[in-house]
């Protein structure tokens, strides 16, 4: 989504409604499991883990809850691990768009995905079909309350090694390679910095335009729908709304 829309769901998953709270406790627990199972229980020898932490506890998900979810991951019984699959296709309007999910049932996760594009006129498409207009960068958000000074955030950036600073009215949003993400972050920590969120992500190379409401409404129920699936981590557009 574009800037509006990454802010908008910042502010929307820490305010979350205690429901929506537990559907978001779900999702993280299975990015957990996740970095659990590629990389071990150990926060300080498993980057990934250590941001899925942080992101967890930036959405007020209890302690308790997360060492319980490390602990399930580091000694999951058999059929009780999650796989991370990309699923890629185009909504209305000619959009792109990954849906990122941690699913351990393939068959029920891809049909209700495949249901949603066709529900909203998109078409699920195959590995490879959108993923070319995207990039993978690490993207770390911060607070422009947090930190007023602009320039000193810039600077501060630039040295630690970003490819990319863009300030926007709610805050600033730093791009690294994905190979120097985790270097940046632990520079910017180490001078104070927190981040509203930071992850690996796919940032658009080109942006779709979107005119026609009745489009633009079809666009904002499918991704809606996609994000309310307990499978679904993430959604990619290159939509700019």
């Amino acid at each position: 989504m574009s800037g509006h829309s990454k802010w908008a769901n910042i502010k929307r998953r820490k305010g979350a409604a205690d429901a929506v709270k537990g559907s978001m406790f779900t999702k993280l627990g299975r990015e957990l499991a996740v970095a659990v199972r590629n990389g071990g229980a150990d926060p300080e020898a498993n980057s990934k883990l250590k941001d899925v932490i942080a992101k967890a506890k930036g959405a007020n998900m209890p302690n308790d809850n997360i060492a319980r979810s490390i602990k399930k991951a580091a000694g999951a019984a058999e059929g009780e691990n999650f796989e991370e699959i990309s699923y890629e296709g185009y909504g209305a309007g000619g959009v792109a768009v990954i849906v990122k999910t941690a699913t351990d049932n393939r068959n029920r996760t891809a049909g209700d995905i495949r249901h949603i594009f066709d529900k909203f006129g998109g078409n699920l498409g195959t590995k490879g079909s959108v993923s070319f207009l995207f990039q993978e960068k690490g993207v770390l958000l911060v607070d422009r309350e947090e930190r007023p000074d602009e320039d000193a955030v810039m600077s501060d950036a630039l040295d630690a090694g970003a490819e990319d600073f863009t300030a926007e009215d709610e805050g600033y949003e730093i791009e690294t390679s994905p190979a120097d993400y985790y270097a940046v972050k632990a520079n910017l920590e180490a001078k104070k910095y927190a981040f509203l969120d930071a992850s690996i992500r796919m940032v658009p190379v080109t942006w779709a335009q979107v005119e026609d409401p009745d489009t633009v409404e079809k666009l904002e129920r499918m991704v809606e729908m996609l994000e309310e699936l307990d499978d679904v981590q993430e959604v990619f557009t290159n939509w700019d709304s």
